[in-house]
């Protein structure tokens, strides 16, 4: 049975689902209840049924036919040892905690690893919580992209794949920032000038290598010394030493997160030189690792405070049916240290 035979303006059945995606009522139970009975293929063609129909579990409806639960998620696709070593996510929970205390909603935390985003998505689905802002998602897992269909949702950072491509997202301006920060550092007359980009299956990962592109095109000035990282202070300190293993002139870096500024700051140090006499450094996020470094680290301030009030506040409207910009996107700025 195709989506467009059945009837738009009832309300979506487990019998609806199965018919969809083509399997029994049972099966759809299964995978609505979390079975690992279920092949892969079939969890899948049942996931994207009760997307397409906005099908709400029995035990949801219930819940949601009484009163709201009041509570919204704040879901991080990431390891939990990621989440509490990256200063990023506590003031992203900060900045959602602030906001969301003004009104009556709870805010829970999800640490859901990438690998198993669907135990995330059934929970979310089960009418456990009102809405959800969801932080760190990789392009690589499609699990949340069509959750706005059936739960109010709000992504932190842009979507980078057309599966998310109509959700509501807030984010800062990366390529402009990274753009800047390069720009900084030809203004301090630095020509041979390296990056330590983050993951290229995240936002931020993305956008910042293309804005330092766009500054060094912008000169005419070399783009091949790339390394990448994973916004993780080793990564930094590894990606550095390959870039200096190389043999080729560096006088500047940016490093897209302050992270692996600082990895990148131990290899320099290692190798005989200084900071910014040898090799200029800038970085991204303006966090504690950036204030604590030798020297004091130049920075792209990106208000990770505000990015989770804003989201929580995008979400709160949306969840009252407030209609809401589907972007939101908020300014960067340039802090000058002693590292250039």
């Amino acid at each position: 049975m195709t989506s467009e035979k059945l009837d738009s303006h009832a309300v979506p059945t487990l019998e609806a689902v199965a018919a969809l995606a083509g399997v029994s009522r049972a099966t759809v139970s299964r995978v609505v209840n979390g079975s690992t009975k279920v092949t892969p293929e079939v969890t899948e063609a049942v996931t994207k049924a009760i997307a397409d129909l906005n099908y709400v579990p029995n035990r949801a409806a219930r819940s949601l036919a009484s009163k709201r639960t009041q509570v919204v998620a704040l879901v991080v696709p990431e390891s939990t040892a990621k989440v509490f070593a990256d200063p990023f996510f506590a003031s992203i929970v900060q900045g959602a905690a602030l906001q969301l205390a003004e009104t009556e909603y709870t805010l829970n935390m999800v640490i859901s690893s990438e690998f198993k985003a669907d135990k995330t998505r059934r929970y979310l689905m089960g009418g456990n919580v009102d809405g959800a802002l969801i932080v760190s998602h990789h392009s690589g897992d499609h699990s949340y992209a069509h959750l706005g269909q059936s739960l109010p949702v709000v992504f932190g950072g842009r979507p980078v794949s057309d599966a998310e491509q109509g959700s509501y997202f807030v984010d800062v301006d990366n390529v402009a920032g990274a753009a800047g920060a390069t720009e900084h550092l030809i203004a301090r007359g630095r020509r041979n000038i390296a990056i330590i980009t983050g993951p290229q299956d995240m936002p931020a990962g993305l956008d910042r290598l293309t804005g330092w592109r766009r500054a060094m095109e912008a000169h005419g000035l070399d783009q091949s010394l790339i390394e990448y990282g994973d916004f993780s202070p080793t990564s930094g300190r590894e990606a550095m030493k390959r870039l200096l293993d190389r043999g080729a002139p560096i006088d500047g870096l940016f490093a897209a997160n302050d992270q692996m500024a600082a990895g990148a700051y131990a290899s320099i140090h290692e190798a005989g030189l200084s900071i910014p006499e040898d090799i200029a450094v800038v970085g991204y996020d303006d966090d504690y690792f950036g204030l604590t470094a030798t020297p004091p680290l130049t920075t792209v301030h990106q208000p990770s405070i505000g990015l989770g009030e804003t989201m929580a506040r995008v979400l709160v409207k949306l969840m009252s049916g407030t209609a809401v910009d589907r972007v939101t996107m908020l300014p960067t700025e340039l802090v000058v240290r002693q590292s250039t």
